[in-house]
């Protein structure tokens, strides 16, 4: 048979690799099967060499039936135990460095569950994560605070336009009380212009009568004067001349004066009919001023109202914003008092595991210490077995090979 591969299985007809051991002594020529040993594969070998041979015998057995019979096997009891022992003692060696392995991979797991340090960052990691959610609740509870505050400084901003509509409205009442006492003013002074148009224009007629009447009485004297001439003598004409003469000039001065007197009247009278006509102006821009002022006053009032429209309609919205706001800080305080009572229970809780898990640790290495020294009995029970069939192997004799020509050596 060729040789197997160094890293394959020396179990005839298994192709399996074989594990690495790091312990010192001879390296392992088998696979983790249970049932592929040393002394199984050498009965595996003689299975298949007789196999072999019988194959060839029945081949050859017409043409040689005179060959003598094959002797029978020699019993090896002590080789057998050998054999028994050292495949004994290489599976003791793999489930010792399993169990090794595996007691390395549960002491790194207890380690890793009893490591102070890891319990610590998780108890720091709870307390972190609720002292988060605190921090969260107390951003919201500012956040509403300052909606709060916001919603009052908006209702002082409305309180402060509604005032300024109102003292608008009042300067708008007052100018329009303004406008109609100077309208009224306007008013008297367009009749009392009227009154004095009207006094002029009496005194002008006064005035014409009165120039009428001096006139008539003039001429009448006139008149008296050259009849009282006529009735004289030649030598009155003189006197009656200059009489007349100067009576003429008296007249004329009169008319003058009178002619005077009236043009003044008439001017007079232009001028007070410019003034009532002034004052009628004034009072109809008055009239205008008072109805624009009237107008202004409405425009106010109906900004007042709206101003106070909204100024109730923010403080209602103030006040629901306000019962919002103490509606979110008492759901966040309750929040806060939920999350801190179940960051207690989480440490409470992790606390306990904790202990549970450092009593399952110690639970766990004392398992695995009476397992060491379970394995530590079995493996000095195996090297005292071993010794003891090492002894009676050196003191017995080797087995006899098979003296046929179709047998193998036993394992060496």
């Amino acid at each position: 048979m060729a040789p197997s591969d160094a890293n394959t299985c020396n179990f005839p007809g298994c192709s399996r690799s074989v594990p690495r051991s790091s312990a010192p002594g001879r390296p392992p020529q088998y696979c983790d099967l249970p049932e592929h040993t040393r002394w199984r594969a050498w009965r595996e070998r003689q299975r298949q060499q007789e196999q072999t041979d019988g194959q060839a015998g029945q081949d050859s057995a017409a043409a040689d039936t005179a060959a003598p019979t094959a002797a029978p096997a020699v019993a090896t009891p002590v080789s057998d135990a050998r054999l028994r022992a050292d495949e004994l003692l290489t599976r003791f060696s793999v489930q010792a460095e399993q169990l090794a392995a595996t007691l390395g991979s549960a002491r790194e797991a207890f380690a890793a569950m009893t490591d102070p340090a890891g319990v610590e960052a998780q108890v720091e990691a709870a307390r972190l994560d609720a002292a988060r959610r605190v921090a969260d609740a107390e951003s919201a509870r500012l956040e509403a605070d300052n909606r709060r505050r916001a919603a009052e400084a908006s209702r002082a901003d409305a309180d402060d336009a509604a005032a300024s509509a109102v003292a608008a409205a009042g300067a708008a009442e007052r100018m329009a009380d303004q406008a109609r006492t100077r309208r009224d003013a306007a008013e008297s002074e367009r009749d009392g212009a009227a009154a004095d148009a009207d006094s002029a224009r009496a005194e002008r007629a006064a005035a014409h009568v009165e120039y009428e009447a001096g006139l008539a009485q003039a001429q009448h004297r006139i008149d008296a004067t050259e009849h009282a001439a006529e009735q004289r003598v030649e030598a009155e004409r003189r006197r009656a001349a200059d009489e007349l003469a100067e009576v003429r000039e008296r007249a004329r001065a009169e008319e003058a004066a009178l002619r005077e007197r009236l043009s003044e009247q008439n001017r007079l009278a232009d001028a007070a009919a410019e003034r009532a006509d002034d004052a009628e102006r004034r009072a109809g821009e008055s009239r205008l001023r008072a109805e624009r002022g009237e107008a202004e006053a409405a425009d106010a009032r109906g900004r007042a109202d709206d101003l106070a429209a909204e100024r109730d309609r923010l403080s209602a919205a103030l006040e629901q914003e306000r019962g919002a706001a103490a509606e979110e800080r008492e759901r966040h305080r309750a929040e806060l008092d939920r999350r801190e009572a179940a960051a207690a229970d989480s440490l409470a809780e992790a606390k306990q595991d904790a202990a549970a898990r450092l009593a399952a640790v110690d639970d766990a290495r004392a398992q695995a210490l009476r397992r060491a020294e379970r394995a530590e009995a079995q493996l000095d029970e195996a090297l005292a077995d071993l010794k003891q069939m090492r002894g009676l192997g050196a003191a017995e004799p080797a087995p006899v090979p098979r003296s046929d020509t179709g047998g193998t050596a036993g394992p060496g």
